[in-house]
């Protein structure tokens, strides 16, 4: 009797402990959980709501049903001619060429001393931690459509051309160079952690894999590396999928007006602060916003399907 007592008591008293360990990590949670909600749900609810209504900043919203939709989709001639082929083009460009970029970048420096990889990595992601409006500073001076523009003036120094060209606000040059300034300061966090990913796989699988008949470098990352660093891959996919699609400052900050030149460069993160901001029609832009979440959310869960467990 005494034995089965006591293991009752034990019970008991571990089940009593596994609950104070519940309240004490509930404890710890709730802070974030209060500023997701706050933050996130919230902002995310209200823009759903204010997606079905006309509301101009002024005036009490009032209901109009899926108007905006159907504005969106028969009316809004820029958002289908410029808005979606532009930003269709830029995604599928930034996007997978940032991700792969940022793989093989360091998949690379995986494979070099910790010395040189430290100050290669400092490198090759200090330009994300600087703002998109201090980016195109630098690159505004780059790409001047006058003579003291960088790059004309090496153009004509060399011949090239005969007089200065309007980088900016041409209509051929100005998505050209958003994607390659983007490109340029996309290796961020997706980037770090595919490295650390890559820095962590145990040594023992790639002899494993020597032994089983991987002969060269590009058979190790196919076959053990990738497979490995499966949850950073998906992190740096959602993060460079998020990054692309909410993308909209570099356009406008290097050509200096919203909408851009002939619309050359307006994405459709544009096209909200434009109705939002400029023209004051917050339904209509609220609508626009939801278009945007439905598609991030579609394409975060195809890298979910291709980077994610099974369980998932």
């Amino acid at each position: 009797m005494k034995p089965f007592v006591a293991r009752l008591r034990g019970l008991f008293m571990s089940k009593r402990k596994v609950s104070d360990r519940q309240r004490i990590a509930y404890v710890f949670v709730f802070p974030y959980a209060l500023m997701f909600f706050i933050f996130i749900v919230v902002p995310v609810a209200a823009a759903i709501g204010l997606a079905f209504t006309y509301f101009d900043t002024v005036r009490t919203p009032y209901f109009v049903g899926f108007e905006n939709f159907i504005n969106i989709l028969t009316s809004d001639v820029e958002f289908m001619q410029y808005v979606i082929p532009n930003t269709l083009k830029y995604a599928v460009i930034v996007g997978p060429g940032g991700y792969i970029l940022s793989f093989l970048l360091a998949w690379l420096l995986a494979q070099l001393t910790p010395k040189v990889r430290t100050v290669l990595a400092l490198i090759i992601y200090s330009p994300s931690l600087t703002a998109g409006v201090t980016m195109a500073v630098l690159w505004k001076v780059i790409f001047a459509g006058d003579e003291t523009g960088y790059l004309n003036m090496f153009l004509m120094n060399i011949g090239a051309i005969n007089e200065p060209i309007a980088w900016l606000t041409s209509k051929e040059y100005l998505m050209p160079i958003m994607i390659g300034v983007t490109l340029w300061s996309s290796m961020g966090v997706g980037f770090l952690a595919m490295l650390a990913g890559i820095l962590n796989v145990n040594q023992d699988l790639y002899e494993a894999g020597y032994i089983d008949g991987i002969k060269n470098k590009f058979q190790e990352m196919i076959y053990i590396t990738i497979p490995t660093i499966k949850p950073q891959m998906l992190f740096g996919a959602v993060m460079a999928i998020v990054g692309t699609f909410g993308a909209s400052g570099i356009g406008v900050a290097l050509s200096g007006s919203n909408p851009t030149p002939q619309y050359a460069g307006q994405l459709i993160v544009n096209h909200i602060e434009f109705f939002g901001f400029t023209k004051y029609e917050m339904g209509y832009a609220a609508a626009l916003s939801v278009i945007l979440l439905l598609v991030v959310y579609a394409v975060s869960r195809f890298a979910f399907r291709l980077f994610g467990s099974k369980d998932e």
